[in-house]
């Protein structure tokens, strides 16, 4: 009997083996020394900058460098009328052409989303632009508006304007002029991102749409726009910082001239700490800039219900 009850008790349930915590946090560990390494990269500079602009630097001045406190704050809001007019005109500059590459991305995607004949080659041109560097972008347009060899020579050939006429060192035309380059380039990325995103469209809400008898604009307002949201808002936030931060278009067409007219606050930074040395001031007018953007950002991010569904 006692055999019997031996050979008819169930065996014993496996010991558990206790989880092992290295498998959870091996991606962790494998990402760790990228991860701090990009932290070096951008978090010493960020306090770098946050160091200096309370600080007096200026290297070619050693003597008067030491604790400043917020004096370079106070003289950059009270003391420094070019403080405001290049936030001003950065302001005018990232609102006109952000508005103005949305506008005809929007476009672009449109049309080259639609099916004709050579459509690849029509994505690769639109695109192409986008694909050049910021430096080259520049000299192309230089040369471009060279009053010896550009845009304004033929026009005087054709009896439009006189020649030497130089749209880049006239007040009055100078801002059009680098508008228009920078469309050039600006145009395509949201061309990229909104095309990308109406691929994504059901063609089944279209038919739905023409069926209801809605024409070709209830169908863009009612469901591509509305799809359309979010990648909006992201490419133009992006777009907008990009553009407060632009240094190198304007740097290379205008200088920040003439007469200090296409001097954006990152040239001004730029100018203060490469031209006159003062670090100290030059950290100071980013920390603002810093916080400007930050600040606008968060605003227009909640503002537009970035990621919420819409009701």
């Amino acid at each position: 009997m006692a055999q019997a009850a031996a050979v008819a008790k169930p065996p014993a349930p496996p010991r558990r083996r206790r989880a092992s915590a290295t498998p959870r946090r091996l991606p962790y560990l494998l990402i760790a020394p990228a991860a701090l390494l990009m932290l070096g990269f951008i978090a010493y500079p960020v306090i770098s900058v946050f160091y200096y602009s309370l600080q007096e630097y200026n290297p070619t001045k050693p003597w008067r460098n030491g604790f400043a406190g917020l004096d370079n704050f106070v003289h950059a809001f009270t003391e420094d009328p070019l403080f405001w007019d290049t936030l001003v005109f950065s302001a005018k500059w990232v609102f006109v052409e952000v508005g103005l590459q949305l506008l005809f991305g929007l476009a672009l995607a449109l049309i080259v989303n639609q099916t004709f004949v050579g459509r690849a080659l029509g994505r690769a041109l639109v695109f192409s632009p986008w694909a050049v560097s910021g430096v080259l972008t520049s000299a192309i347009w230089v040369l471009l508006y060279n009053s010896q060899t550009g845009i304004t020579r033929y026009l005087a050939d054709a009896g439009i304007g006189s020649y030497g006429t130089s749209w880049l060192s006239d007040t009055s035309t100078v801002f059009p002029a680098a508008i228009v380059a920078d469309l050039w380039r600006g145009v395509p990325f949201f061309a990229i991102l909104i095309l990308a995103d109406l691929q994504s469209v059901s063609k089944d809400l279209y038919e739905a749409a023409e069926v209801d008898g809605a024409g070709r604009l209830k169908q863009f307002w009612h469901i591509t726009l509305p799809h359309l949201k979010d990648a909006i808002v992201l490419s133009t936030l992006l777009r907008a910082v990009w553009e407060f931060n632009n240094v190198d278009l304007l740097y290379t067409l205008t200088g920040g001239g003439p007469a200090g007219v296409t001097t954006t606050l990152p040239l001004y930074i730029a100018n203060t700490s490469v031209d006159a040395h003062n670090f100290g001031y030059a950290s100071a007018l980013t920390t603002v800039a810093f916080v400007i953007l930050l600040f606008c950002s968060v605003v227009y991010l909640r503002l537009s219900k970035f990621g919420g569904e819409d009701k």
